[in-house]
């Protein structure tokens, strides 16, 4: 059984993005102290964390350094080398565990581990040359779209087909790269469930969320998501199914597309997720402090959603809006402390309080 972290412990993280910031956050409320790994200088986590190692994943040194700084290691983002987890491990516990990552690095590892818990996802083929990409078309049809199976993520990555004409196109897109086409579904809105389970195999998730996406990046999260009470219960018991599965440790998010035919699998992170800020001001444990609780082997909080809430993320030249926003009433602002505002670049969010759970 493992045992809690007391308070005064410390939560390695890898990554200093907004979402290690928010976890720092979470784990400072809860008397943990949060120690980060990031080669990049002056990170956003490191405004609020304890400590900061700023060293490349291939620094064994560093690494070695860090690990033995901490009580326990997680992450805020998926494609971290394998030599580095692998240093990090011979030494301290990794939540979520290593094959978390391993299937979702890759998109065809992913869409094959769904596919095995007989979990319904798009139609796919591996694709590792021009040759393979126009056998999938001719199998899986058009629209579809032609994804690198690792790194890519808002929208990064790929390329859309609309005719067998643009293969060439979108092959030359891949830069040789080994990818994964999917076919298209037709689908009436994207929803994401973000889900926690505990060391002890408990279970919590919160309630899904409606997704809206601007050039590949999500630009808002209602909820309550429009779906039926059955659909809802469909969602959540997706989730936990994977997060059982993957013997998981910590929050997952699960996207997914609602079909007249049922719900599909659109992907999983491994990690807290931008689609589940809404939590932070729609629930009394949100879903930072959920994976802090579950890294830490805490109990799971209570994640009951007692507020309607819409996220609406601020990218790029948004930021410059702050002021506005400000004065907005039911508005809360999460900022990220990053210095330049750049096109593409998530800057903070907004969670609009829009009334109260209807049931």
């Amino acid at each position: 059984m493992t045992e809690a972290l007391p308070m005064g412990a410390t939560i390695g993280i890898l990554g200093g993005g907004q979402l290690g910031r928010m976890l720092s956050v979470a784990a400072a409320r809860l008397g943990l102290k949060t120690h980060i790994f990031e080669p990049g200088a002056d990170p956003p986590a490191s405004h609020v964390a304890q400590a900061l190692t700023t060293a490349h994943y291939d620094d064994t040194a560093a690494l070695t350094g860090f690990a033995q700084s901490v009580d326990v290691v997680t992450y805020e983002f998926e494609n971290i080398p394998t030599s580095a987890l692998d240093v990090i491990e011979a030494i301290v516990p990794i939540r979520p565990g290593r094959e978390a990552l391993r299937v979702s690095q890759d998109r065809l590892t992913e869409k094959t581990f769904l596919q095995d818990l007989d979990l319904a996802v798009a139609p796919f083929a591996d694709v590792t040359n021009q040759a393979m990409l126009t056998e999938a078309v001719a199998r899986i049809g058009v629209p579809s779209i032609l994804k690198t199976r690792r790194f890519g993520y808002d929208g990064k990555g790929q390329a859309r087909l609309t005719s067998a004409d643009n293969i060439d196109h979108a092959w030359a897109q891949m830069a040789a790269q080994p990818a994964i086409l999917e076919g298209f579904v037709d689908f009436t809105r994207e929803v994401s469930v973000i889900a926690a389970r505990s060391a002890q195999g408990e279970v919590a998730c919160f309630d899904p969320g409606e997704n809206l996406h601007r050039n590949g990046i999500l630009h808002k999260t209602t909820v309550p998501a429009r779906l039926s009470a059955a659909q809802r219960t469909d969602a959540v018991l997706i989730a936990a199914k994977i997060l059982n599965a993957l013997d998981y440790v910590g929050v997952l998010g699960v996207e997914l597309f609602v079909t007249d035919g049922g719900q599909i699998v659109n992907e999983i992170a491994p990690r807290v997720h931008n689609s589940g800020h809404w939590t932070q001001n729609g629930c009394a444990v949100d879903q930072f402090e959920q994976h802090i609780r579950a890294v830490a082997g805490w109990p799971l909080g209570d994640g009951s959603r007692y507020a309607d809430v819409t996220m609406e993320n601020l990218i790029g030249a948004d930021v410059e809006n702050v002021a506005a926003l400000a004065k907005e009433s039911d508005a809360a602002l999460h900022l990220y402390g990053k210095a330049e505002a750049k096109p593409g670049r998530k800057m903070g969010h907004v969670n609009r309080i829009t009334g109260s759970p209807s049931s």
